[in-house]
Protein backbone atom coordinates (compact mmCIF):
# COMPACT_ATOMS: atom_id res chain seq x y z
CA UNK A 1 0.00 0.00 0.00
CA UNK A 2 2.68 2.39 0.95
CA UNK A 3 4.80 1.79 -2.23
CA UNK A 4 1.46 2.55 -4.49
CA UNK A 5 0.87 5.84 -2.42
CA UNK A 6 4.77 6.82 -3.04
CA UNK A 7 4.36 6.46 -6.75
CA UNK A 8 1.27 8.12 -6.79
CA UNK A 9 2.58 11.31 -4.81
CA UNK A 10 5.72 11.07 -7.19
CA UNK A 11 3.68 11.14 -10.32
CA UNK A 12 1.66 14.00 -8.90
CA UNK A 13 4.96 16.12 -7.68
CA UNK A 14 5.77 15.62 -11.45
CA UNK A 15 2.37 16.54 -13.20
CA UNK A 16 2.73 20.08 -10.49
CA UNK A 17 6.06 20.30 -11.98
CA UNK A 18 4.61 20.35 -15.83
CA UNK A 19 1.84 22.25 -15.10
CA UNK A 20 3.78 24.94 -13.73
CA UNK A 21 6.46 25.07 -16.01
CA UNK A 22 4.35 25.11 -19.16
CA UNK A 23 1.82 27.98 -17.76
CA UNK A 24 4.77 29.99 -16.22
CA UNK A 25 7.39 30.23 -19.08
CA UNK A 26 4.55 31.79 -20.98
CA UNK A 27 3.90 34.01 -18.44
CA UNK A 28 7.37 35.19 -17.62
CA UNK A 29 8.34 35.71 -21.46
CA UNK A 30 5.23 37.80 -21.85
CA UNK A 31 6.30 39.95 -18.54
CA UNK A 32 9.40 39.61 -18.18
CA UNK A 33 11.66 39.24 -21.42
CA UNK A 34 12.56 42.64 -22.69
CA UNK A 35 14.16 41.94 -26.16
CA UNK A 36 12.34 41.57 -28.89
CA UNK A 37 10.91 38.56 -30.44
CA UNK A 38 12.20 36.60 -33.46
CA UNK A 39 9.06 37.41 -35.31
CA UNK A 40 10.08 33.84 -37.98
CA UNK A 41 7.78 30.84 -37.40
CA UNK A 42 8.99 27.18 -37.43
CA UNK A 43 7.46 27.42 -41.12
CA UNK A 44 9.73 29.88 -42.48
CA UNK A 45 13.24 28.01 -40.43
CA UNK A 46 12.11 25.03 -42.27
CA UNK A 47 13.00 26.15 -45.55
CA UNK A 48 16.60 26.94 -44.67
CA UNK A 49 19.19 25.02 -45.81
CA UNK A 50 19.43 21.87 -44.16
CA UNK A 51 23.38 22.14 -42.70
CA UNK A 52 21.81 25.21 -40.75
CA UNK A 53 21.07 26.33 -36.66
CA UNK A 54 17.55 27.17 -38.16
CA UNK A 55 16.63 24.55 -40.10
CA UNK A 56 17.96 22.02 -37.25
CA UNK A 57 16.03 24.23 -34.74
CA UNK A 58 12.80 24.10 -36.78
CA UNK A 59 12.88 20.37 -36.96
CA UNK A 60 13.38 20.32 -33.73
CA UNK A 61 10.48 22.02 -33.35
CA UNK A 62 8.69 20.45 -35.96
CA UNK A 63 9.01 16.55 -34.45
CA UNK A 64 7.55 17.41 -30.94
CA UNK A 65 4.85 19.36 -32.62
CA UNK A 66 5.90 22.33 -30.80
CA UNK A 67 6.03 26.20 -32.21
CA UNK A 68 8.95 28.90 -31.71
CA UNK A 69 7.40 30.93 -28.22
CA UNK A 70 7.56 34.85 -28.63
CA UNK A 71 10.28 35.81 -26.63
CA UNK A 72 11.23 32.39 -25.82
CA UNK A 73 12.93 31.40 -29.01
CA UNK A 74 16.43 30.71 -27.54
CA UNK A 75 14.89 28.26 -25.23
CA UNK A 76 14.54 25.51 -27.95
CA UNK A 77 17.75 26.05 -28.85
CA UNK A 78 19.47 24.91 -26.06
CA UNK A 79 17.30 21.47 -26.54
CA UNK A 80 18.72 20.37 -30.00
CA UNK A 81 22.34 22.18 -29.32
CA UNK A 82 22.73 20.76 -25.94
CA UNK A 83 21.32 16.74 -27.20
CA UNK A 84 18.54 17.36 -24.29
CA UNK A 85 15.05 15.93 -24.71
CA UNK A 86 11.94 17.65 -23.58
CA UNK A 87 10.90 15.26 -21.23
CA UNK A 88 10.24 17.00 -17.75
CA UNK A 89 13.12 16.27 -15.94
CA UNK A 90 15.44 17.80 -18.81
CA UNK A 91 13.88 20.89 -18.78
CA UNK A 92 15.62 20.98 -15.22
CA UNK A 93 18.62 19.52 -16.03
CA UNK A 94 18.92 21.76 -19.39
CA UNK A 95 18.65 24.82 -16.88
CA UNK A 96 21.18 24.02 -15.00
CA UNK A 97 23.46 23.54 -17.45
CA UNK A 98 22.69 27.29 -18.33
CA UNK A 99 23.19 28.34 -15.13
CA UNK A 100 26.94 26.97 -15.25
CA UNK A 101 27.03 28.59 -18.87
CA UNK A 102 26.60 32.13 -16.99
CA UNK A 103 22.78 32.45 -18.22
CA UNK A 104 20.92 34.35 -15.27
CA UNK A 105 17.28 35.13 -14.67
CA UNK A 106 15.04 34.80 -12.03
CA UNK A 107 13.05 32.28 -14.07
CA UNK A 108 16.28 30.07 -14.05
CA UNK A 109 16.74 30.60 -10.22
CA UNK A 110 13.28 30.29 -9.48
CA UNK A 111 13.13 26.20 -11.59
CA UNK A 112 16.24 24.84 -10.22
CA UNK A 113 15.31 25.77 -6.72
CA UNK A 114 11.59 24.51 -7.33
CA UNK A 115 12.98 21.23 -9.11
CA UNK A 116 15.51 20.43 -6.35
CA UNK A 117 13.18 20.76 -3.43
CA UNK A 118 9.94 19.05 -4.74
CA UNK A 119 11.87 16.01 -7.11
CA UNK A 120 15.24 15.85 -4.98
CA UNK A 121 15.80 12.16 -6.46
CA UNK A 122 16.96 13.83 -9.43
CA UNK A 123 19.50 15.86 -7.73
CA UNK A 124 22.56 13.79 -8.70
CA UNK A 125 21.47 14.54 -12.55
CA UNK A 126 21.08 17.46 -12.37
CA UNK A 127 24.33 18.02 -10.87
CA UNK A 128 26.13 16.06 -13.85
CA UNK A 129 24.20 18.53 -16.44
CA UNK A 130 25.77 21.36 -14.62
CA UNK A 131 29.33 19.60 -14.58
CA UNK A 132 28.75 18.95 -18.04
CA UNK A 133 28.55 22.41 -19.01
CA UNK A 134 32.47 23.28 -18.04
CA UNK A 135 33.32 21.02 -20.74
CA UNK A 136 32.30 23.29 -23.08
CA UNK A 137 32.63 26.61 -24.08
CA UNK A 138 30.58 29.57 -22.96
CA UNK A 139 27.22 29.79 -25.60
CA UNK A 140 24.41 31.83 -23.26
CA UNK A 141 25.32 34.92 -25.08
CA UNK A 142 25.32 34.68 -28.62
CA UNK A 143 22.83 36.75 -30.55
CA UNK A 144 21.20 33.21 -32.10
CA UNK A 145 18.60 34.95 -34.47
CA UNK A 146 21.91 35.79 -36.26
CA UNK A 147 23.18 32.52 -36.42
CA UNK A 148 20.15 30.67 -38.04
CA UNK A 149 21.83 30.41 -41.48
CA UNK A 150 25.09 29.41 -39.71
CA UNK A 151 26.31 25.52 -40.31
CA UNK A 152 25.33 23.82 -37.07
CA UNK A 153 28.64 21.77 -37.18
CA UNK A 154 30.43 24.87 -37.72
CA UNK A 155 28.37 26.59 -34.58
CA UNK A 156 28.81 23.00 -32.43
CA UNK A 157 32.34 22.55 -32.81
CA UNK A 158 33.97 25.17 -31.53
CA UNK A 159 31.49 25.54 -28.65
CA UNK A 160 30.29 21.95 -27.66
CA UNK A 161 33.02 19.49 -27.70
CA UNK A 162 32.16 15.77 -28.70
CA UNK A 163 32.69 14.96 -25.31
CA UNK A 164 29.95 17.59 -23.87
CA UNK A 165 27.12 16.31 -26.57
CA UNK A 166 27.84 12.65 -26.13
CA UNK A 167 27.47 12.76 -22.54
CA UNK A 168 24.00 14.71 -22.77
CA UNK A 169 22.63 12.23 -25.55
CA UNK A 170 22.68 10.01 -22.97
CA UNK A 171 20.18 12.28 -21.08
CA UNK A 172 17.40 11.65 -23.79
CA UNK A 173 15.18 9.41 -22.03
Amino acid sequence: MSHLLFHKIKSLRKQLIIWLYEDSQRLYASLFKSYNSWSITKTNLLHLPKSTLGRHLSEFLDNRNFELIPNGECHDRYHFLCGFSTVFKNEIALQCLCYSDGKSSPYLYGAIRLEVVILPGYYIYYYKSHKTRRRSNPFHHFDYKKLLKVSINDFRSPTLPRSVLSKSKLSNS
